[in-house]
């Protein structure tokens, strides 16, 4: 692929969060007296918008609103963050790109000052061009956002590549127009993003010889 600006996504692509997603959703299931999550079954399940992931593993919206577990995650979500590390070779990658004079931005469904902070925690904000989250915690989608990124920047979209680890990721990459690699290591599991494409890596550092 000959490109010369990457859209990153954040949480499952570079920031290895799945394990305290999966702590905290159980948190929540627990106090309800539904069934718990194992890994596997969160990356079979997971998807967005998460209000369709909530409902798979057992919440009833008609006795609460979305918005009560919702809310409820995302405290318990944003106590334990610190705890979720980066990818092994993440600032490797991003240091090879930034070598090779790539634009790199972020494109997350993470609400937007939680992204930005996130990113500094890490000590990986320098490597972006710009960072771009949701307005909300809800996490529905963040195609609008992507086409407002898309069209400030300065390049064709044959020239831009998304790298994400859902079929949410996918979904935008087509909707933008431009092409997208998965990375299987986060909330997905390689059977399910198999199923939609074969732009599929096993881990981070597997993008470099595809560039």
């Amino acid at each position: 692929m000959q490109k010369k600006a990457i859209l990153w996504d954040w949480n499952g692509t570079l920031l290895n969060d799945t394990d305290i997603c999966v702590a905290c959703m159980n948190s929540l299931l627990e106090t309800r007296k539904l069934d718990l999550l194992n890994k596997e079954q969160y990356r079979n399940i997971f998807t967005f918008p998460v209000k369709k992931y909530y409902e798979k593993v057992g919440f009833d919206f008609k006795k609460e609103n979305f918005e009560v577990p919702a809310m409820e995650f995302i405290r318990l979500y944003q106590q334990h963050l610190s705890e979720a590390a980066l990818f092994p070779c993440v600032e490797d990658v991003l240091q090879h790109f930034k070598d090779k004079g790539f634009y790199q931005a972020i494109l997350s469904a993470m609400e937007h000052e939680s992204l930005v902070s996130s990113l500094k925690d890490k000590g990986v904000s320098s490597y972006f061009e710009t960072a771009t989250g949701i307005d909300d915690h809800y996490a529905h989608s963040k195609l609008d956002m992507g086409r407002k990124l898309v069209m400030n920047m300065p390049y064709r979209k044959t020239e831009m590549l998304f790298i994400g680890d859902s079929l949410h990721d996918l979904e935008v990459a087509k909707a933008l127009g431009i092409d997208c690699i998965l990375v299987a290591n986060g909330h997905q599991s390689k059977e399910r993003l198999l199923k939609r494409t074969q732009n599929v890596v096993d881990k981070l550092a597997d993008v470099l010889g595809l560039i």
